[in-house]
C-alpha cells in the first residue's frame, strides 16, 4: 500500500503561481504512473495531469499551457506547477499512483489516492 502525502496548497490571487508536490511514505514512485486530480465544490473529482514512468506528460486542455506536472530524480516526489491560476482551479487537488501502464484519465485507474490539498483562487 502506497501512503501519499500532499502540500503546497493554500489561497492564491488569480495569475499567480503555486507549487503542489506529492510525496510517497517510504518508498519511490518509480513504478507508478502518477496523476493530479481536482474535486470543485459540488462537482465530480476530474482529471488534471499525468506523468508516465518514462517522462512523458499528459494534460487536460483545461491546464494545458499553465500547469506542469513532473517528477524529481529520485522519483520520491512528483509536483504539479500551476501558473497563471484562475478562480475556476479552486478546488481540492489529489495526488493519485496508477499500477498500470496506460491509466489515462480515468479516476478508477488509479489505485492509490493521497488525502487531498485546497487551492483556493481568488478573483
Amino acid at each position: 500500500q502506497v501512503q501519499l502525502v500532499e502540500s503546497g496548497g493554500g489561497l492564491v490571487q488569480a495569475g499567480g503561481s503555486l507549487r503542489l508536490s506529492c510525496a510517497a511514505s517510504g518508498r519511490t514512485l518509480s513504478s507508478y504512473v502518477m496523476g493530479w486530480f481536482r474535486q470543485a465544490p459540488g462537482k465530480e473529482r476530474e482529471f488534471v495531469a499525468t506523468i508516465r514512468r518514462s517522462g512523458s506528460t499528459y494534460y487536460d486542455d483545461s491546464v494545458k499551457g499553465r500547469f506542469t506536472i513532473s517528477r524529481d530524480n529520485a522519483a520520491i516526489a512528483v509536483f504539479l506547477e500551476m501558473n497563471s491560476l484562475k478562480p475556476e482551479d479552486t478546488a481540492v487537488y489529489y495526488c493519485a499512483a496508477a499500477e498500470s501502464n496506460y491509466p489515462g484519465r480515468s479516476i478508477n485507474n488509479y489505485r492509490h489516492w493521497g488525502q487531498g490539498t485546497q487551492v483556493t483562487v481568488s478573483s
